[in-house]
């Protein structure tokens, strides 16, 4: 079954996000996937990994969707990326109309 771990005699879902961050100025987005949301944030704002989000200061989280299954995760983080930049911010202003940094609240 995809989306269930078993720990301990238990079964657990298993989540999968497809986030946006962005920086300070809002003036570059990132879309990524992960399997842990929290860790993965953190690794943005403290800039453990180079690459692109290290580059362009990117630390603030604001947008994240949740799946039960990583093929679907996935998809979703491709759709985003082949939409137009005015939609990324459309679908981020109607979820973080104050493009809060939601990094807390995770």
């Amino acid at each position: 079954m995809i989306g269930v771990v078993y720990q301990r005699g238990k079964t657990v879902e298993k989540q999968y996000y497809t986030y946006i961050m962005t920086n300070t100025y809002h003036t570059v987005l990132y879309i990524g996937v992960t399997n842990d949301l929290k860790r993965r944030v953190y690794e943005h704002k403290e800039k453990l990994v180079k690459g692109f989000t290290k580059t362009y200061n990117i630390t603030k989280l604001v947008y994240y969707e949740s799946f039960a299954d990583p093929a679907n995760a996935i998809q979703r983080e491709k759709q985003l990326k082949g939409r137009p930049r005015a939609k990324k911010i459309e679908l981020i202003e109607n979820f973080n109309k104050a493009w809060d940094d939601l990094y807390d609240s995770i």
